[in-house]
């Protein structure tokens, strides 16, 4: 008798494992196809205000496309204050939306793309983990606190990177990024706490920088986009519009379902790395031996804090 409720208990184990490493790989999937959109976004992003854009052009490009096509779903969705709040709608509209695009584009003026990725969406979950604890009450394991270390560490090692040539634009650049990465974190705990799907909070985010931004830029922005090659708003319009402002986002809810807030911003830190890949071929910005150090030490931390199945097995792992 006690050998068969052994077995059950076994099986009952290895079909708990199984679950929760398909578990993993679906929102690990959304995670890294998310990350793959984002790092084109931030090298779209730099090319465009290197070469016929203005940061305004691209932020109005981005929202005017991306407003336009979500505004009926949010119509008929509203605005979800009863979940939100004004603090929440806040942190929605500032953090997925022209505020935090505004900062990054600007930052690019500063700091090459790389930058960009290690210290926006590279720093991006620590402010998350700092604001989950004490919002949503997240509890971090010491794998976690592990992998956050060693998402700190590559991030500083892709900035440290530039070495003596760190100058005070750069630092302005780098400040910016960062404070982009703080309103984004927030975009992700206030969407976790109102339990808001990725699709409805893109719609948010979109719409409401549309209406406010919009007839700003047309009245007060210093502008380009009309002497811009057509070519080059058609790749804006599709990356930023539709692909970082609509998929991505729709994405990145998903993962943030399956995986938590923490667990699921760990894989934005993986952005610096497919970003400064990019960025290769695109923008010609070549990687030092600290740059590929510092993404394998990022890449190793995102693993440990998104829970992957081995560190789960070692965690569930009885002490003897």
């Amino acid at each position: 008798m006690s050998e068969v409720s052994s077995g059950g208990r076994a099986n009952a184990t290895r079909l708990a494992r199984a679950t929760a490493t398909s578990h993993y790989v679906r929102g690990a999937l959304y995670g890294l196809l998310a990350v793959c959109i984002w790092a084109s976004f931030l090298v779209v992003s730099r090319l465009g205000v290197r070469t016929s854009l203005t940061p305004w052009d691209v932020v109005a490009i981005r929202f005017g496309v991306a407003g336009i096509i979500l505004a009926p779903y949010l119509l008929r969705r509203g605005l979800a204050l009863d979940r939100l709040g004004w603090i929440g709608l806040s942190a929605i509209a500032v953090g997925g939306g022209a505020p935090m695009v505004l900062l990054v584009n600007a930052g690019l003026l500063f700091a090459p793309a790389s930058h960009a990725g290690a210290l926006f969406p590279g720093a991006m979950p620590l402010f998350v983990a700092l604001l989950a604890i004490p919002i949503l009450k997240e509890t971090l394991t010491s794998c976690q606190k592990g992998g956050l270390v060693l998402v700190s560490l590559g991030v500083i090692g892709i900035v440290w990177s530039s070495g003596v040539n760190l100058g005070l634009s750069q630092i302005v650049g780098h400040l910016l990024f960062l404070t982009a990465g703080l309103a984004w974190a927030s975009y992700t705990v206030a969407m976790r706490w109102a339990r808001l799907d990725g699709l409805h909070a893109a719609a948010i985010s979109a719409v409401v920088s549309f209406v406010l931004y919009l007839p700003g830029y047309a009245a007060l922005a210093p502008t380009t986009l009309f002497e811009a090659p057509f070519l080059d708003v058609v790749l804006q319009a599709v990356v930023q519009g539709i692909l970082t402002a609509i998929v991505a986002l729709l994405l990145y809810g998903r993962v943030i379902a399956i995986l938590g807030a923490t667990g699921g911003a760990a894989f934005v830190a993986l952005t610096p790395a497919v970003t400064s890949l990019l960025a290769i071929p695109v923008l010609d910005e070549w990687l030092s031996l600290i740059d590929w150090v510092a993404i394998g030490t990022i890449s190793i931390g995102v693993y440990l804090v998104s829970g992957g199945p081995l560190v789960n097995a070692l965690q569930s792992k009885p002490r003897r």
